[in-house]
């Protein structure tokens, strides 16, 4: 019998699903889903660095078409944005979801129904918006809404600070996998997004995603399967711009797909942090599309990777 696509019907097909099931909620008690390794009892409500208990909470959802072309499509990614996030950066362009809270908790079966609405309204995919933290409760809806006809492609987007254990148990379960990476200087994650070993852990969590998925597969314009990185280049080059590209090229493949992105805006409280308190300028900008020339990096998001004129 032929391989299903996406390939978590194969897992549910099986019931592979429901051992990763298990798998991931053994991993809140005493939680661990992520590198914080808070280790409080999620399963009895306890809250650790990411302020979500034992279900799921959602923000909003809908077809996105500001996401990456080959995400985008015709109909849209179905972008669901999940509360809060297991890192804290000062300068989030969604702060009143990640740092305050907006959103509501739901059951598993509502967010499954939620899926099968995104796909009805003929997105292209699942987008899971910061899902680390909420990423069991994510996993036992991916199941429920397949029973129901889910057949999507399921998009991991995360900021990268995953741990490697937890992404092996969604082997099979990913598609796309699109982590931000966003910074290679240790002590400037901590300051600016409050997490420890950085660059070590995105490093181990973007290999380990390429290993599953590989270089990104486009048929007819939409992605099918694979890796896709985001950069946002930050003022002073506190993102340490070089030195991100230069592991993707080197450490990951050249052949990556790579949203170079210029659009920070100071939000949040980035004022209190200069140079975070404005935009990036033009040169800062042409010199970070010279590294990625420089490091042969091709496959940049058409939308925003061009010099500016």
């Amino acid at each position: 019998m032929a391989d299903k696509y996406p390939s978590y019907l194969n897992l549910l097909e099986s019931g592979e699903l429901d051992r990763r099931i298990e798998a991931l909620y053994e991993r809140l008690s005493p939680c661990r889903v992520c590198p914080h390794e808070c280790g409080v009892d999620r399963l009895k409500g306890e809250k650790g660095f990411c302020r979500v208990g034992n279900k799921p909470m959602i923000a909003s959802y809908g077809p996105h078409f500001g996401e990456e072309r080959p995400l985008v499509g015709e109909g849209g990614s179905g972008t669901i944005f999940f509360t809060y996030c297991n890192m804290a950066c000062v300068y989030c362009q969604n702060w009143e979801i990640s740092h305050e809270g907006e959103g509501e908790e739901v059951s598993e079966e509502t967010l499954a129904k939620v899926m099968l609405i995104l796909k009805v309204w003929g997105c292209h995919n699942i987008n899971l918006v910061t899902p680390t933290h909420q990423i069991p409760f994510i996993v036992k809806a991916i199941k429920i809404a397949a029973e129901s006809g889910l057949d999507l492609p399921i998009v991991y987007n995360c900021g990268g600070y995953e741990s490697v254990e937890t992404l092996r148990l969604l082997e099979g379960i990913i598609d796309i996998y699109m982590p931000d990476i966003k910074y290679m200087d240790e002590k400037v994650a901590l300051r600016l997004s409050k997490v420890k070993n950085y660059p070590e852990v995105v490093k181990l969590a973007v290999k380990e995603m390429h290993r599953q998925v590989g270089d990104l597969v486009i048929e007819k314009g939409i992605a099918k399967r694979g890796l896709i990185i985001r950069h946002l280049v930050l003022p002073e080059d506190l993102s340490q711009t070089e030195e991100v590209i230069k592991f993707i090229a080197q450490e990951i493949s050249p052949n990556t797909y790579f949203n170079l992105m210029d659009q920070y805006r100071p939000c949040g409280e980035a004022w209190k942090y200069p140079p975070l308190d404005r935009k990036i300028t033009k040169e800062e900008w042409n010199r970070a599309l010279e590294f990625a020339k420089k490091y042969g990096l091709k496959r940049l998001d058409d939308r925003r990777a061009r010099f500016w004129d």
